[in-house]
């Protein structure tokens, strides 16, 4: 059966008429962070391209799937760090604690690059270096050894376990808060990362990063 056609004037007027039937559409309750830098910023090291990729498909992909996942439950509302510690660990929450972690993960590790990063380290992180590891090119080397070995997909991180740095690797999505350790710095090594720049050259992308970009300015500011 073949519906009537509606007389398109009849119904814009009915629209202008009733505009409030049209329920509006409540507003995400996580968003896509802003990058804190321009997409090519971080060239050669990362690309354009892998940026736009990586923020604009990937992380985006994180947050709308969460917001969906969360949407009318008991989690509605909660930061992401909360919903990361409420539901690490559980089967049946598995795909919010996913979504919320990598959602995490990503603003914090954009935060952790900078255009032109140098070697200039504020004074008490270069002292905790120092006392953790030896030297920075210590920590570099135990830092790279743990985003290249790190098998499949996943994160390296140096973090603050009590009152001393320590190098750890995650796998997937997690990372170290549900542990307890105050990250400091992420590299993330998941394929999305750096496959279009470095095909499967994961040790050249690593090393790039940790030479030319490394924010060591935030990563002090996390041991307050």
């Amino acid at each position: 059966m073949t519906l009537p056609s509606q007389d398109s004037s009849a119904v814009t007027k009915a629209r202008r008429r009733f505009p409030s039937e049209a329920p509006a559409r409540p507003a995400p309750v996580h968003a896509l962070p802003r990058l804190p830098y321009a997409l090519n910023a971080l060239e050669p090291v990362i690309s354009a391209t892998t940026l736009a990729v990586h923020h604009g498909k990937h992380h985006q992909a994180y947050v709308d799937k969460l917001n969906e996942l969360v949407a009318g439950t008991a989690f509605a509302g909660l930061t992401l760090e909360d919903l990361i510690m409420r539901t690490a660990g559980t089967q049946e929450h598995t795909g919010i604690f996913n979504n919320a972690a990598q959602a995490w993960n990503h603003a914090f590790y954009w935060r952790c690059l900078k255009p032109a990063g140098s070697d200039a380290i504020p004074e008490v992180l270069g002292k905790m270096i120092k006392e953790s590891f030896g030297d920075l090119a210590a920590l570099k080397s135990e830092f790279a050894k743990a985003a290249i070995e790190q098998f499949g997909s996943g994160w390296a991180w140096l973090v603050l376990d009590g009152a001393k740095l320590r190098v750890v690797r995650t796998g997937n999505a997690n990372d170290p808060l549900p542990h307890h350790l105050r990250p400091l710095l992420a590299l993330d090594v998941w394929e999305h990362a750096y496959y279009l720049d470095y095909q499967n050259r994961r040790a050249d992308h690593v090393h790039a990063v940790l030479n030319k970009l490394i924010n060591w300015e935030f990563a002090a500011s996390n041991l307050a």
